[in-house]
Parts: C-alpha cells; structure tokens; sequence
C-alpha cells in the first residue's frame, strides 16, 4: 500500500478529472435524452424520425469505436478536440442515444387515455407533457437511468485510451513509471485500488437512487391520499 499512499495526490488528481467527466456527462445526457425522448412521442413524423435515425446509428456503434472515431476524426471536419471533450462528446451521444430509449419506454408505460383526457379538457399539448407525462415517467425510468449512469462511470476510464488524464490513465502511468524506477511492477496493488473506487462510486450511486425512488414513492402515495382524503371530505 506505500506505493498508494505516496502517489495519493497524483491519484486525486485523476480522480478529480473523473468526476469532472461524469458528471459533465451524466448532466448531458439526462437533458438530451429527455430531449429525445419527448421527440420520439411526438405528433411530428419528422421528430420522430431524426429520433429513431439518432438512437438506432449511436446505439448500433460500439463505445470504443465513437471515442476513437470522434478524437481522430474530429480534426478532418475542422474541429480540433482535446481527449478530454472528445471523451464527453462520445460518452454524451452514445449515453443520449440509450437514455432517449429508456425515456420512450417511460412515455409507452403512461395509460394512453391520460394524454386524451388533457387534450379533452383543452390543456396545450406542451401543458400535458409537462404536468401529466413527465412527472409520472421518473420512477419507472429511474431504475434504468441508474444502469445507465453506472455503465457510463465505468466508461469514462475509456478516455485513457486518447490520453485523457482520468483515473484509471493515471493509474496507468504510476505502474509504468514505478516499474522502470523499481523493477518491479505494483500492477495488482495499483489497479486493485482502482477497481475498489469505481465498485464504491457505482455502489454509492446505487445507494442514493433506491433512496431517491423510495423518497419520490412515499411523497406520491402521500399525494394521492390526501387527494383521497380531500374527494371524501367534499
């Protein structure tokens, strides 16, 4: 554990720049797969083709592929990316493409008679989506959206493999320069280490969502009888 312990800050510093992608990218695509999502079930056969060409082309490509093709190719169309916004750009649509799938899954799970009763009641089609559709799709999609997030905060450490100074590049570099220093390599200590954090961070994440679906449950049911209580009491 010396080894550890003496590139802590090192260590922390690739940690750090973790975070800063996923959660750079988490932010992303929770607000471009509600985007898409919304498209998928709309009234427009154009939205919800630009949706279906959008989702089936990124969800069809390997993450690999995207990160490499988007960090090479980017400067062929005039468009210079450090590996650090080419690891957003790549885990953002890749991410958005498969959020936008759990998000029309939440949508298709919503009682159709719901959307035809506010357009009975003459409410404004962005109305319904926003005070009848919406609300009601967060716990069914929470679950999902929790996977999802976790797969991407494995899948920043794929940056490493454009340069990008994340955790697991770091890692990386103190096993290299450790063995050329020492001869010998803390290969397993290093990576042990770093497979403990990602399994923390995850499992946190998991921790905190189950808390957030049962809060989010006890708050609705709460709702729902004291509506209950209200309809009686009238």
């Amino acid at each position: 554990m010396d080894i550890i312990i003496q590139t802590l800050p090192l260590l922390w510093r690739g940690l750090i720049t973790t975070f800063q992608l996923a959660l750079i990218t988490l932010a992303l695509v929770a607000v471009i797969s509600v985007v898409f999502g919304i498209m998928s079930v709309s009234r427009h056969r154009w939205a919800r083709w630009v949706t279906t060409l959008y989702v089936e082309f990124f969800r069809g490509i390997p993450l690999i592929v995207n990160l490499l093709f988007t960090y090479f190719g980017a400067p062929l169309v005039g468009l210079s990316l450090d590996p650090f916004s080419s690891a957003v750009v790549s885990l953002t649509t890749w991410g958005a493409a498969n959020g936008a799938e759990i998000v029309r899954g939440g949508f298709a799970a919503i009682p159709r008679h719901q959307g035809e009763s506010a357009a009975a009641l003459a409410m404004r089609p962005w109305e319904t989506m926003w005070y009848i559709l919406l609300p009601q799709i967060i716990l069914p999609v929470l679950p999902s959206f929790t996977g999802l997030f976790s797969i991407l905060i494995q899948a920043t450490s794929l940056a490493s493999l454009v340069g990008a100074m994340e955790f697991l590049r770091t890692s990386q570099i103190i096993v290299e320069r450790s063995t050329l220093m020492t001869g010998h390599s803390p290969a397993f200590v290093v990576f042990g280490f770093v497979l403990i954090v990602y399994f923390v961070i995850c499992f946190s994440l998991n921790l905190f969502t189950a808390w957030l679906e049962r809060t989010i449950g006890r708050r609705r049911t709460r709702r729902v009888s004291a509506s209950l209580q209200t309809a009686e009491t009238a």
